[in-house]
């Protein structure tokens, strides 16, 4: 399917907003959301049902051009295979018309696309981690989301209701204004809207094409570095000498008293049992409600506070140089998963990411995980073999300069801006650089191997099925060390 492409100035941006429906509307919410998953399990079990039959055929010696051929998994393909069954199936043949086509087609493209991953990752022609087959969804742990491309979606003209299909019109928790104002200007107009259940909550997500005219940075002709950390969030150090520290707000550790007390609540309440069958009592439901006010809490200060740190970097800084930080590594250190996960590394990357390429076009680096940027001396460039993560202050044995290590290291990832442009990109091997020691080679901060995984050949619900597929054992080939990526 052709990937849609804004027009030249236009961007493609989310408006997203909290709803209150009532509920008749709350009822009609979840039966798109429930059909939306029912057609994705459905296209689940049609194609891998074909993935069966010929793995059982071919036990019985059946010839391959006799095999029961193979099912397509195209979103024009499912959506026909779909509207021939669901007038006949009895899990669709008594409510398929309740809902609005778009659920339905909902889970028709989350199923398409599910195969897609799959298969490429099969094949060798998918980044990340390997992909499993589609698996159903549950109707207990499923998200609660539906899509709406087509029919009337639109914001209406007081600022506090929306309107989509078969839905009608739904009041918001918030004003629209900045959506509509951008409408009726003619500077936007909307694709599509996403509705979705989190965090105890009934949300809109328009996605609309917007012209959005690129803002000038504060200081375009400065490069920060930002060196992230528990301690302290952020330690940002730019080209001109100056030093910031963002102190840690720790919403988590903060809210650790509430969750125990709301925990204990719970614990003491007749709570559900999968095993035996029990219902929740009321007063359960109302003990997990209170706790689970408490993590939304969090999670919406911390969401607030992430952005507000990206938005101020991006709109002052003309290159921001980053590092590429090993996050889910990190948390398996069970000492310090906790805050890592509280601090939200992967989080800050991704919104520099885009409000740099986006808002305002400046550059932003990301330093290979391997450059050592807590162990190379600010001042000369040595390199330490070892920093263990106690010692918070750097004292280098050559120069004698005795710094704060995550300053020290965010002077050094600042220093890479320049090095991106003038050098080839190593730290410590600018042209203008001075030749330093290494002892022992210590240019990675972990150990590092290099095997090769070759792609298995097939197609994908072929030779051999997804549950029997082995496990790899070996370590996954890692980035090239010492590079960045701009």
């Amino acid at each position: 399917m052709k990937k849609f492409r804004p027009q030249s100035g236009f961007v493609v941006q989310a408006f997203r907003f909290a709803l209150d429906p009532n509920a008749v509307q709350e009822a009609a919410l979840r039966s798109h959301c429930g059909a939306a998953r029912a057609a994705y399990n459905w296209a689940v079990g049609w194609v891998t049902a074909a993935w069966w039959q010929r793995r059982a055929e071919e036990s019985y010696g059946i010839a391959e051009e006799l095999l029961t051929p193979w099912r397509p998994w195209s979103l024009p393909a499912l959506r026909k295979a779909f509207n021939e069954a669901k007038r006949t199936d009895v899990r669709f043949a008594a409510w398929w018309e309740e809902n609005s086509k778009e659920a339905y087609s909902t889970g028709l493209a989350n199923a398409s696309a599910a195969f897609d991953n799959y298969a490429k990752s099969k094949n060798g022609r998918r980044r990340g981690q390997r992909m499993g087959a589609p698996r159903f969804k549950s109707k207990r742990k499923a998200r609660l989301a539906c899509r709406f491309t087509t029919g009337t979606i639109r914001v209406e003209t007081d600022g506090r209701h929306v309107t989509l299909p078969r839905l009608g019109t739904i009041r918001t928790h918030e004003p629209t204004g900045k959506l509509l104002a951008c409408v009726q200007a003619g500077t936007a107009r909307i694709l599509s809207a996403t509705v979705c259940h989190e965090r105890g909550r009934w949300f809109v997500s328009f996605q609309a094409e917007v012209r959005r005219d690129l803002e000038r940075v504060t200081r375009p002709d400065v490069a920060v570095g930002i060196d992230l950390g528990v301690k302290s969030l952020a330690v940002m150090a730019d080209s001109t000498g100056e030093i910031r520290t963002v102190p840690n707000p720790g919403h988590y550790d903060r809210a650790l008293k509430q969750l125990r007390r709301a925990s204990r609540t719970v614990s003491r309440r007749q709570g559900p049992d999968r095993r035996t069958g029990r219902k929740p009592s009321k007063r359960w439901e109302k003990a997990n409600a209170a706790r689970n006010r408490v993590h939304h809490r969090v999670t919406n200060l911390r969401a607030d506070a992430l952005h507000k740190l990206t938005t101020t970097v991006a709109a002052e800084y003309g290159t921001v140089v980053v590092e590429d930080l090993n996050v889910a590594g990190m948390l398996k250190n069970r000492r310090l998963a906790r805050r890592i996960a509280d601090a939200g590394f992967g989080e800050i990357r991704r919104q520099l990411d885009y409000k740099t390429r986006q808002r305002h076009a400046s550059r932003m680096i990301v330093a290979s995980r391997w450059y050592p940027s807590s162990k190379t001396c600010s001042g000369c460039g040595t390199v330490k073999a070892k920093l263990p993560l106690h010692v918070r202050t750097y004292a280098c044995d050559a120069c004698h300069l005795v710094m704060d290590r995550d300053t020290n290291a965010a002077r050094n990832l600042a220093a890479l801006a320049a090095a991106a442009v003038t050098g080839t990109g190593v730290a410590g091997d600018q042209d203008t650089a001075p030749a330093v020691s290494k002892p022992r080679g210590a240019d990675r901060k972990t150990r590092a191997t290099r095997p090769r995984r070759t792609a298995e050949a097939g197609r994908a619900g072929g030779a051999t099925l997804p549950h029997q597929q082995q496990e790899e054992t070996r370590d996954r080939p890692q980035a090239e060390p010492l590079m960045l990526w701009l």
